[in-house]
């Protein structure tokens, strides 16, 4: 694939997982570990406080209710999905004293279940730069790239499309916002990271594969 491994980085998923299991993950090598809720997240960056060197990232949708958590806790964030949550996050920055680097989430298979700003169609994208813009301006958030959840397929080749699209939104982005960074890329799964990787991944969110099924209680 010509890429160096350095290229991409790793988040093991711990959603849902017991701080035993993101004990022993940690324990394993694990250097970014991505949950998906804030109060969960939080109980186990505060109960593994002394593995100051584990980076923790929020990679599913946030209330804007549950931004503050966010914002005081977590090292980086994926799923920024609308202006509104973006103006939330940075006020619970400046309050804090801190700046959060994040990934704008795209929508990129038209599914109604799935957050992120609507950019399946590729003749819309002009749309999405005011807003884009906006979120760029505020001066408490530091915007790192894209973050995408294809539709679930059979395949990890049925995601190949959308992480193409993906790629050519960054593109897109990048000649909108040449001064900004766009660079990361956050797509793939325990499903299709290999593919993910293919098309330009720079952060594979895998759980499942690693530390195996999710426990719920």
């Amino acid at each position: 694939m010509g890429r160096s491994p350095e290229s991409v980085r790793l988040v093991v998923v711990t959603k849902a997982q017991s701080l035993k299991v993101t004990q022993a993950a940690i324990e394993a090598g694990a250097k970014i570990l991505g949950e998906n809720y804030p109060e969960e997240g939080v109980t186990k960056i505060q109960s593994l406080a002394k593995n100051s060197a584990v980076e923790w990232h929020m990679i599913g949708h946030v209330q804007s209710r549950k931004a503050e958590l966010v914002a005081q806790y977590f090292n980086f964030m994926h799923s920024l999905d609308s202006l509104k949550l973006a103006r939330r996050l940075d006020g619970f920055c400046q309050k804090a004293g801190r700046t959060l680097p994040v990934l704008l989430e795209f929508n990129v298979g038209g599914e109604g279940t799935k957050g992120g700003w609507p950019a399946w169609e590729e003749v819309r994208w002009p749309e999405l730069v005011d807003n884009i813009a906006s979120v760029l301006a505020l001066k408490n958030l530091e915007v790192h790239g894209l973050m995408t959840m294809p539709p679930l397929g059979e395949t990890p080749e049925f995601s190949q499309p959308f992480f193409q699209r993906l790629r050519n939104l960054q593109d897109f982005l990048r000649k909108q916002f040449p001064d900004s960074a766009w660079a990361e890329l956050s797509m793939g799964t325990s499903a299709d990271y290999e593919v993910a990787v293919q098309e330009g991944a720079t952060l594979v969110r895998v759980g499942t594969a690693i530390v195996g099924a999710r426990s719920y209680q």
